[in-house]
């Protein structure tokens, strides 16, 4: 059994390619990102423009006619079908006590910019001090809590603009 890949040209036409189909093209280098192919006894003369291997995203022409083509292989199209997009990540806007504490500390005020990692505040639950972190650089709406104060599981802590 062959691989399968789904070809996105130009967003608009989508192509199923697979090995079998690659092995049937008749395809010469010429020079670096060049070459010369047959299909059907048709030649057709091939340059890689740019490519961004980690998106699979190429820009390549074709007899002077420029595309972009994306390629999805068959983990590609379960992550998708699956409603998952491959190195999308959500954004966080509110952090929320994971269970019942007290705040010990709070690290940051309204209005205050905040980078990935730097500390929020200080959550002690079950007699261990619990730090929460940024999860994203951003800025800090609101805090929803004081120092001293008892908050329950799911409670918000801190909201991001």
């Amino acid at each position: 059994m062959s691989n399968t890949y789904k070809l996105a040209v130009n967003q608009t036409t989508t192509f199923d390619f697979s090995e079998d189909d690659l092995k049937n093209l008749d395809a010469v280098g010429v020079a670096h990102d060049q070459f010369h192919v047959l299909k059907n006894n048709a030649p057709y003369k091939v340059e890689i423009i740019s490519s961004d291997f980690l998106a699979k995203k190429y820009t390549i022409k074709v007899n002077n006619t420029t595309y972009e083509v994306a390629i999805e292989d068959a983990l590609d199209i379960l992550i998708k079908s699956m409603g998952i997009e491959r190195g999308k990540t959500k954004v966080v806007n509110a952090i929320k006590a994971p269970m019942p504490g007290l705040i010990l500390e709070i690290s940051v005020e309204v209005g205050q910019s905040v980078k990935e990692n730097d500390p929020l505040l200080i959550l002690e639950a079950m007699k261990m001090e619990n730090s929460f972190l940024s999860p994203r650089d951003g800025v800090i709406k609101s805090i929803a809590v004081e120092k001293g104060n008892a908050v329950d599981k799911g409670q918000l802590l801190i909201e991001f603009e």
